[in-house]
């Protein structure tokens, strides 16, 4: 079941959902507002090949700022941070999905990596992109995504009892933790 927005009011207020700051004028009838962080990187043009198997080529030839606003170019990637660090208890998931108004803009706010486990908590890393011609200014604080929440029966093994929760409690954009899975083949 998607929570409407009284809902989400109650889950925040008796601390079920963490969301910190919380701002109520960011609730929507379905979901919450989120606004963009100021830490951002991004991988500068090379010919080296990133390896998800190998943290050195995920961490080479990166760069990174903490920035009131930047400027996303054309055809770029960007990973950058939510303002906002969530908490979900082992009975809500959300997913993130990027605002309309941003979207008209061209600018993608996630990849494929737009689900949050039940247990989750820490910042949310975007994986921004931007599909216009022209390059899009981003501003920290500026409303960017929507959270949507979710109730389900509890997990048995929610995200912050994980052994391998490789992003619990991140509080800036993470670069990929591929490389601690197994390689399996």
């Amino acid at each position: 079941m998607i929570l409407v927005d009284w809902q989400i009011l109650d889950r925040v207020q008796r601390g079920f959902i963490i969301v910190e700051p919380f701002d109520p004028g960011l609730i929507q009838p379905n979901s919450l507002d989120i606004r963009l962080g100021n830490h951002f990187i991004w991988y500068e043009r090379s010919d080296g090949i990133i390896d998800p198997y190998h943290q050195e080529t995920i961490t080479s030839g990166t760069s990174e700022i903490h920035a009131d606003s930047i400027v996303l170019e054309p055809g770029q990637f960007m990973l950058a941070e939510t303002n906002e660090v969530i908490g979900l208890p082992d009975n809500i998931v959300a997913s993130i999905e990027g605002k309309s108004s941003i979207a008209r803009l061209g600018v993608e706010l996630h990849q494929t990596g737009g689900w949050i486990d039940a247990g989750f908590r820490g910042s949310i890393t975007l994986e921004m992109c931007n599909v216009n011609q022209r390059p899009v200014r981003m501003y920290a604080g500026m409303p960017i995504g929507q959270l949507v929440f979710y109730s389900t029966e509890r997990a048995l093994l929610p995200y912050d009892r994980k052994k391998d929760a490789k992003y619990m409690d991140q509080r800036q954009a993470t670069l990929s933790r591929y490389h601690r899975n197994l390689q399996e083949f």
